[in-house]
């Protein structure tokens, strides 16, 4: 009941409005999104990388309309990657971006997504790191992965999500592990209806465990995003079963989530990636990232009670 009420306040103008608004949010957006701009992106990869943590970052904003605005976000990546080569920070894939699709242009028309998400792959590839084309709504999900494998006979590192809560992701997931593919394994964060996705929280914990045991049996390179204890720890049950090297999976965790976990899996020797958003479109991700783990809530409440 809290997950669909607080994915419903994702789309609402009106709460947007209220709670973009209000001084006490604003004072901690900053505790879950690096900023707005790139160069303030940049300085909080760089520290992410000093704690040993790896990186990819989201530059904040979705479903464009504006050919102009797909083109803007083109550039804006484009620039970030540029700093982020120039800084050092994209070493062995340490920092990628991650990308989506409809904040290219996908709802504009396939091409003109094609083309942006291109020009974005060519800037990862001249600065030595990769692109992972993000999870979305339903709608998206399907051209997304057209795109995508388009896409990857040119750039074979491209990456792509996959929601556990959509009934379709099991499937998925066999497809994309028999080619290989990097693929962030993660809940889900839109509001679907149950003809195409899972509603209680027990069958998408079951279906993300159904689709974590087929990337890690595969040849591919699992990015496993969740903070759920039980499934971190199946996660690293079966590397040890499948003889998986520290270095051919990795987890994924959100900025300002369970930072101390984060750096405990690095510590072991894990590869532990960020998930580091920036740019001033910060609340319909805040209000999902919520929604995706309600008890996330809880810290947000008390960080606005804490800077009231």
């Amino acid at each position: 009941m809290l997950r669909r009420a607080l994915l419903a306040a994702s789309a609402s103008n009106r709460l947007r409005q209220l709670i973009t608004t209000a001084p006490q949010a604003r004072a901690i957006v900053e505790d879950y999104v690096a900023g707005e701009t790139a160069d303030d992106a940049v300085r909080v990869t760089r520290t992410l990388r000093a704690d040993g943590l790896r990186v990819t970052l989201d530059y904040l904003g979705e479903d464009t309309t504006d050919p102009a605005q797909a083109a803007a976000v083109t550039d804006e990546y484009i620039q970030l990657l540029g700093k982020l080569g120039a800084d050092g920070l994209t070493e062995d894939g340490a920092a990628e971006v991650s990308v989506k699709p409809t904040a290219a242009g996908l709802f504009l028309g396939a091409r003109t997504a094609s083309q942006n998400i291109r020009r974005i792959c060519a800037a990862a590839r001249e600065a030595g790191t990769s692109v992972t084309l993000d999870a979305e709504e339903f709608a998206a999900v399907e051209p997304t992965l057209q795109m995508a494998a388009r896409l990857r006979a040119e750039y074979h590192d491209l990456g792509c999500v996959i929601q556990a809560c959509l009934r379709r992701s099991e499937a998925d997931c066999r497809a994309l592990a028999a080619y290989g593919v990097r693929v962030r394994l993660c809940k889900g964060a839109y509001r679907e209806p149950a003809s195409v996705a899972f509603t209680a929280r027990r069958d998408v914990d079951l279906s993300y465990a159904r689709c974590l045991r087929i990337l890690m049996n595969g040849p591919g390179y699992p990015m496993l995003a969740t903070h759920d204890p039980r499934l971190i720890e199946i996660a690293g049950s079966l590397a040890l079963l499948t003889g998986r090297a520290p270095d051919s999976f990795e987890y994924q965790m959100l900025y300002g989530i369970r930072p101390a976990e984060q750096r405990r899996l690095a510590d072991t020797g894990a590869r532990v990636r960020v998930y580091l958003p920036y740019g001033g479109d910060w609340y319909a991700y805040l209000v999902r990232r919520l929604a995706e783990r309600p008890r996330n809530l809880g810290f947000f409440l008390r960080s606005l009670g804490s800077k009231s």
